[in-house]
């Protein structure tokens, strides 16, 4: 007989597959263009209505990329940037809890070959650790769901993830924004975009400077 908790994280892994699914064969209504559009419709509602969707997405792999560019197009540089950053902790933090309840020690990561190495060095790092990986170059659910296996504890991994999400953050908002002035002709595009590829390329290189503390 599988104990009802067993079966609660075989129903979270199941609507995990399926979200993922469905992300992969509808990548054309996965894009900043449609969900501004379901959004906007939405009025008062839509701040919360974007954290919302953006856990989801992040549970679900969308890029954070386009959330970010979302937040961008839907609320401007300044609350969109303070959106953008609400929902990508609140989806790091849903990430994170799932994949430690999920798991609740049938797997211990530190005994596989590399990821454990990986894995031990961020608990070892705490908060700063999380911080640089949240820098790297890395898919943010694969990184919420793989320090969710660590004992990295969640006010740490909190932590850490606000000061590494903030540069990315600044950018995607950035470019969102650009793309919006640029497509509907509300000002000027130009900045913005120069803006978001130049926070993108600080990112890139304090990942580098930061990588060797990982390696």
């Amino acid at each position: 007989m599988v104990r009802p908790r067993l079966w609660l994280r075989l129903a979270l892994v199941g609507l995990l597959a399926g979200g993922l699914a469905y992300v992969a064969f509808n990548r054309g209504s996965v894009n900043p263009l449609a969900i501004q559009q379901q959004l906007d419709r939405l009025g008062w509602a839509v701040p919360l209505a974007f954290i919302a969707y953006h856990v989801v997405a992040t549970l679900f792999f969308v890029p954070r990329f386009v959330m970010g560019a979302v937040a961008g197009a839907l609320f401007g540089f300044w609350w969109g940037a303070l959106w953008s950053m609400v929902g990508a902790m609140a989806g790091a933090a849903a990430g994170f809890l799932l994949a430690r309840y999920v798991n609740g020690g049938l797997w211990v990561p530190e005994d596989t070959p590399r990821i454990g190495r990986w894995l031990e060095r961020a608990e070892a790092g705490g908060w700063k650790a999380v911080a640089i990986l949240r820098l790297l170059p890395m898919p943010h659910p694969i990184t919420n769901y793989a320090l969710g296996l660590t004992r990295i504890g969640f006010v740490a991994y909190l932590w850490g993830s606000l000061l590494g999400l903030v540069p990315s953050t600044f950018a995607f908002v950035d470019l969102g924004l650009g793309g919006r002035n640029a497509a509907f002709g509300l000002g000027n595009w130009v900045a913005p975009v120069l803006w978001g590829i130049g926070l993108m390329a600080l990112s890139a290189l304090l990942s580098r400077l930061f990588r060797r503390k990982l390696g």
